[in-house]
């Protein structure tokens, strides 16, 4: 029990760790800059922040979520991405333990919250992490026994069709794009990642949960507006869902409807 508790607690700092990294790529990657240099900087002021400034989560409360040069307020998003990744990260080892996949799969959820956070602030999936994680998730294929690297491709190539098949369907009927080819590029990585086999239910997850946000929204907003409501969000919810519960919900499934 307590090596047990040990290595959890590990596995959560490593997550506030590499979630600080990731709110670098979150800020940075639809700008063009540069993730490794110059070093964390304010957005403000533009002054170097010195390494006791960059603690995860700590620093922020320390700090009182101003920075110490120029006392501008530092957002909430800071914190809450850095928590959000450790406590995924904890999730993952719980689920896989000490193994390949724990780490395979701690790597594609900081993808899914890197860009879930991008698409929130700019309604975009840049080609830069989208594209390279198709490639990164059919060769990880070969880490996991249970998912042969068949599966894997077939999991990019049924990922990227239904969503293409879909967004060429709305644009005939509505003459509108419905869809950015951001998730189209997404839903072939997370099928490189989980397989063929969770495209659709991830398609189905992601959809249910669109639609308890989404519809709410658009009542709040009035039928005469326009929302554009970004999908990779809840694509990454879908992905995250079945990669740690997929296996119960499919159980359930079975049991009460066949």
């Amino acid at each position: 029990m307590p090596e047990t508790t040990f290595l959890q607690g590990l596995v959560f700092a490593l997550g506030l760790i590499v979630g600080s990294f990731l709110n670098v790529c979150i800020f940075r990657i639809p700008q063009g800059q540069s993730i490794v240099w110059p070093h964390s900087y304010c957005p403000s002021c533009r002054a170097s922040l010195r390494w006791y400034h960059n603690i995860p989560v700590a620093s922020f409360l320390f700090l009182r979520g101003r920075c110490s040069f120029c006392g501008q307020s530092i957002s909430y998003r800071y914190p809450v991405v850095e928590m959000i990744t450790g406590l995924l990260f904890l999730l993952v080892f719980h689920r896989f333990g000490l193994q390949w996949a724990s780490l395979v799969y701690c790597l594609f959820v900081s993808i899914l919250i890197t860009v879930s956070f991008i698409d929130l602030d700019h309604q975009i999936i840049p080609d830069v992490i989208s594209l390279p994680g198709i490639v990164i998730g059919f060769l990880l294929s070969f880490l996991l026994p249970w998912l042969p690297w068949l599966e894997s491709l077939l999991g990019i190539l049924v990922g990227g069709s239904v969503l293409y098949a879909v967004a060429m369907a709305y644009k005939l009927l509505s003459n509108v794009d419905g869809m950015g080819g951001g998730d189209i590029k997404l839903l072939a990585m997370i099928g490189a990642f989980l397989g063929w086999k969770a495209v659709f239910p991830v398609i189905f997850i992601s959809s249910a949960v669109g639609c308890l946000v989404g519809i709410p929204l658009m009542l709040a907003k009035g039928s005469n507006s326009r929302l554009a409501i970004p999908f990779g969000p809840f694509l990454a919810m879908g992905a995250l869902v079945y990669l740690l519960y997929g296996g119960i919900l499919m159980r359930w499934y079975v049991d009460s409807f066949f």
